[in-house]
């Protein structure tokens, strides 16, 4: 039998076999190949073969690659978006903000501003917030949206705060932030409370207006049925939500869960205005985005806004609700065992159907990637791999007991290169975790840059390479928002925070603040060989002192010059490196148990301009990095 299911297998793109991260053979077990097999409709038993197949064809076209791009290594800064302090915003960074720090980071010689995936979340249930699992990826999420720069928008604050001054700080020294805007973590349930409010009220008083104002019709005309649904789809959800049920269709009513049934006509005709209060919605978000993009431009980005689409979707979100053959619902998205998770992570995805994509010549993915590429310069694909391969987990499995199932290489560049040259946006991969043989490869012929972190860069003895090892088509970086800052990085707070959130023991707690020591001083022997070694650390470099506790502004700036001289076209820093944050975004493998995507920047916009510690580091990028002349 083990012959005949690992040919039916095969052929319908299960892959039987991979390396692993650190270059060992695995192989899935015949429990995993049948659960998979299930997962796409084909009986185990006596299912027909596929013809799958090998999936890492070349594709046809390649994504933009501009001159300016090609002949002048650029730097930028990445951050995330609902992190942004303000004295304006309302609790969470807005776009706005975003204009506004890209304005800045303009200012200082920076060329992008890289943040979170801006995808539609979930509006009447903001306690799901993490922007990796969105409700789809076509739409933005409305609470970016900078309510006193919306037509009408600062009278509904200030009615609002007179009416109802219990969601505001009631201090002079913050007028105009709720009661919560001052803490360390964002609310969103607070947040969400209050900007659905004023969305109300400035939707009221301006109900009337928007059947006659064009740039809306036309908006919502080329919107199709694609934003039609969504629209439909966040009505039906706000009134689930309010009846005490779910955002998410897999709790509604079985009449609301097929999205042709009369039930949803019905509901579509009766509840008009809430459909349209969602479309209006989305048009103000879109505008605001664009107008951040335009300020970029104009403040001398060369590529602007750098935005980040997820690797996949909630399985009972708007996405898979209104077209729930593109999605795999016998399934769920994650990774395999690696060095940072013995049993793998589960990343609760529903997978995109590859016999779906195929069958519409993936579209789809054009479509959200075109819609992702309108206003952005640069986009990030999460989990590039995922172009290639995903690692599927079967329903009743672990994700040790998955596998990963192929998609058509080829053709999945082809969609996304295609959006990007429409709208001549540049296209990053993160490549990072078990990376396919040969992938890398492919994607570099298609002018996907790849991805590379400066914690990853080493030799097999542990030393960092050299910065002219790194790919010129590439963006290089220090650390992520999965990964320590550099900060804490250097103290090890990663480290720490692993053993209490119990994601690891004490014996590999140990093994880890051991192997960070020795990491350390490869790190100071690197910046010796780049020059870039302060005075004072030469003796921590040989092995002859400890190291200091702290990283120092000094140290953090070397660091910082000595990646920027990697010969990668692209260089991202973090906005919280640039302030010395410890705190990092996301600790993975961790739910309740680490505040992820809440961490608020510790220095708000309005002093960045004039703190010293994110001055003297753009200034150490500019003298690496200079703008084109």
């Amino acid at each position: 039998m083990t012959g005949r299911l690992d040919r039916l297998a095969a052929s319908h793109g299960i892959q039987l076999a991979y390396v692993s991260e650190l270059g060992e053979d695995r192989v899935i077990d015949d429990a995993a190949k049948r659960a998979l097999l299930g997962a796409l409709g084909v009986d185990p038993e006596e299912g027909a073969e596929g013809d799958f197949h090998d999936g890492f064809e070349p594709p046809a076209g390649a994504c933009p690659l501009p001159e300016a791009i090609a002949e002048h290594r650029h730097w930028g800064i990445a951050c995330q978006l609902y992190a942004l302090r303000s004295s304006r915003n309302l609790g969470i960074g807005d776009f706005d903000d975003l204009a506004r720090l890209a304005i800045l980071a303009g200012s200082q010689g920076a060329a992008f501003v890289g943040v979170n995936p801006l995808h539609a979340l979930f509006l009447a249930e903001p306690s799901r917030y993490s922007p990796y699992s969105p409700s789809t990826r076509r739409f933005l999420n409305p609470l970016y949206i900078a309510v006193d720069h919306l037509e009408g928008g600062s009278a509904a604050i200030e009615t609002l705060r007179r009416e109802a001054p219990g969601l505001f700080a009631t201090g002079e020294e913050a007028p105009g932030l709720f009661a919560t805007g001052e803490g360390d973590l964002v609310d969103y349930a607070g947040v969400g409370r209050l900007k659905r409010a004023l969305f109300d009220a400035v939707f009221a008083a301006r109900r009337a207006e928007l059947e006659d104002e064009q740039a809306f019709q036309r908006f919502v005309e080329k919107g199709g049925e694609a934003l039609f649904g969504f629209a439909l789809f966040e009505a039906i959800s706000e009134d689930q939500v309010a009846r005490g049920g779910h955002a998410g269709w897999h709790h509604w009513p079985e009449g609301l869960k097929d999205r042709a049934s009369a039930e949803v006509a019905r509901f579509a005709d009766e509840q008009r205005d809430r459909v349209l209060f969602h479309l209006w919605l989305q048009f103000e978000a879109e505008e605001q985005l664009a107008s951040a993009q335009a300020r970029a431009k104009a403040a001398g980005m060369a590529i602007g806004l750098y935005l980040d689409l997820a690797v996949g979707v909630a399985p009972d979100g708007a996405e898979s609700w209104a077209d729930p053959a593109l999605t795999v619902s016998a399934a769920r998205v994650g990774s395999p065992p690696d060095m940072f998770n013995s049993q793998g992570q589960d990343w609760g995805l529903a997978p995109l159907s590859p016999k779906a994509l195929a069958e519409r010549r993936h579209k789809p993915l054009f479509d959200a990637f075109s819609a992702l590429t309108r206003h952005a310069g640069a986009v990030r694909i999460d989990h590039a791999m995922g172009l290639a391969r995903l690692w599927w987990i079967p329903s009743e499995a672990r994700s040790a007991g998955g596998g990963y199932v192929r998609y058509h290489l080829g053709a999945m560049i082809d969609a996304v290169a295609s959006a990007a040259r429409e709208n001549r946006c540049l296209v990053i991969g993160e490549d990072l975790g078990t990376v396919p043989p040969g992938f890398r490869e492919v994607m570099a012929t298609a002018n996907v840059f790849s991805y590379r972190v400066l914690y990853f860069e080493r030799h097999q003895d542990g030393s960092f390479i050299s910065p002219d090892a790194y790919p010129r088509l590439s963006l290089a970086c220090i650390s992520t928002h999965d990964l320590a800052t550099l900060s804490g990085w250097w103290s090890a707070s990663d480290i720490a925070l692993r053993l209490e959130a119990g994601t690891q023991d004490e014996a590999a707690t140990s093994r880890d603040r051991a192997s960070r020591q020795d990491e350390k001083r490869m790190l100071l022997r690197a910046l010796h060989r780049s020059g870039l070694l302060p005075d004072d650390l030469e003796a921590e470099a040989r092995g002859d002192a400890a190291m200091p506790e702290a990283l120092s502004e000094d140290l953090a700036v070397a660091v910082h010059r000595h990646l920027a001289k990697s010969a990668a076209l692209l260089f991202a820093v973090q906005l919280d490196d640039m302030v010395g944050a410890r705190r990092q975004a996301n600790l993975p493998g961790t739910t309740d148990e680490y505040p992820n995507w809440r961490i608020r920047t510790p220095v708000s916009l309005d002093e960045l301009g004039d703190n010293g510690r994110f001055l003297g580091l753009a200034a150490a990028m500019r003298a690496e990095r200079p703008k084109a002349s």
